[in-house]
């Protein structure tokens, strides 16, 4: 009898308690006081000022480097293309009940996003739209970007688009053979719920890993994000499509080729530094000091120059876009979205109309003629923040025996007479 008294209580107890949650509190407001505004000044409306700032008032003159390129990191003509893109996959439509946003701020509000990492918040007060509504409008966007400039980033299917590769490697940075630089980097992430560690790597912080290879010109021909920062180098290249490719030869990468003044034939590689293992396709510099003027000392001058182009290219995509600069308040699947943005976004812009402003002289670390000595880049003068884009852990690996052979190759190479460069022995 004691026991079914006790039942009785216990279910009307339930009862009130999911009572007591049905029952929402009402709101204060259909829309905030401080938001009503947005008919009169809103977002278009600051995009046209911003447009207005960039036209000299004698000449009628457009500059490409000017308030509305700084606010949203590329020209107005580059802004227009990617509304026409993705204008149909973004808008919504107008209801009784309110004005959808318009295509325009929706993307303006996105960028604005990637270029400064401003809260939501901090957007809403700017855009006069609430920041539930950005958090919505920021990953679809992004997901339209990634979408409309997907031919943008992709791995060459023909050997002659390998070719034109190893060309300008061979001609900007004295390293033949080469189709490619890679490297990795940790985005840093608030803690994800319900992930204990899985994303807390060996820096003391969570992150996800962004690995990317980059051609000659600075632009990213393959990227892999969303692993887990706690994977060491080796987890996050054995989790890419990339190794599978490259492991079973289906990159269609050309024949070995015979190096210049050399018998012995060598195989197209793509270089790396001491986070990746020496393999037949994969090279990495000789560890330890090298004594100067040493094979492995030049070689590593060699394999470093070539190799520094993938850490250019994380410097001005953290440099223009800001967000990868300070630790993502998003969960992991919607920081992937907004890290594979930023690099369609790379890409587009040095290959588009505002290549000129997105990337000026002086930019990219660059040699002395005669000396060879390097000249910072601007995106080093700037800084890079602790805690943002680090480098993969470096673990030690057995290297390939075959790998070794080829890394001789081409340090022999680069020491004859067929294949040194004037500077090389100051190093």
């Amino acid at each position: 009898m004691t026991s079914n008294v006790e039942d009785v209580i216990l279910a009307a107890a339930a009862c009130v308690i999911l009572c007591r949650r049905r029952v929402k509190s009402k709101r204060r407001f259909w829309v905030r006081p401080s938001l009503r505004t947005r008919g009169t000044y809103s977002g278009t409306t600051l995009l046209k000022d911003l447009a207005m700032d960039d036209i000299h008032p004698l000449t009628g003159e457009i500059k490409c480097d000017g308030s509305f390129k700084n606010f949203l990191r590329m020209t107005s003509s580059d802004f227009e293309y990617l509304i026409n893109q993705i204008g149909h996959k973004i808008g919504k439509k107008d209801t009784t009940f309110r004005d959808a946003i318009p295509v325009k701020e929706r993307l303006a509000v996105t960028l604005r996003f990637l270029a400064s990492g401003d809260s939501y918040q901090s957007l809403s007060y700017l855009f006069k739209f609430s920041k539930q509504s950005i958090s919505n409008i920021v990953p679809e966007v992004c997901d339209a970007l990634i979408d409309c400039l997907s031919d943008k980033i992709k791995v060459p299917k023909y050997q002659e688009e390998w070719l034109q590769i190893v060309d300008d490697f061979n001609q900007k940075w004295n390293y033949p053979h080469c189709c490619g630089s890679m490297d990795g980097k940790h985005i840093c992430l608030q803690a994800p719920m319900n992930s204990g560690s899985d994303y807390f790597n060996y820096k003391g912080f969570f992150s996800i890993v962004l690995l990317a290879i980059v051609d000659a010109n600075y632009c990213f021909t393959y990227v892999n994000v969303g692993c887990q920062g706690r994977l060491s180098d080796g987890g996050v290249y054995a989790n890419t499509t990339f190794k599978h490719l490259l492991e079973t030869s289906s990159l269609n990468l050309p024949p070995m080729k015979v190096l210049p003044g050399r018998t012995s034939p060598s195989p197209f590689v793509f270089l790396g530094d001491e986070a990746f293992a020496l393999q037949p396709h994969i090279m990495t510099p000789f560890p330890g000091t090298q004594q100067k003027g040493s094979q492995g000392r030049i070689y590593n001058y060699r394999h470093s120059r070539a190799r520094r182009v993938v850490e250019n290219s994380f410097g001005i995509l953290s440099a223009v876009f800001r967000v990868l600069r300070k630790p993502m308040l998003l969960e992991p699947e919607r920081a992937e979205k907004i890290v594979l943005g930023c690099c369609y976004l790379h890409n587009f812009l040095r290959k588009g109309q505002s290549s000129s402003s997105y990337c000026p002289p002086g930019t990219f670390d660059s040699e002395d003629t005669f000396t060879g000595e390097l000249i910072p880049g601007t995106w080093r003068v700037e800084g890079q923040p602790n805690g943002t884009l680090l480098r993969l852990k470096r673990i030690p690996r057995k290297p390939s025996v075959l790998g070794k052979e080829i890394r001789e190759e081409f340090s022999m190479f680069f020491t004859s007479e067929e294949g040194k460069v004037p500077w090389q022995n100051n190093y």
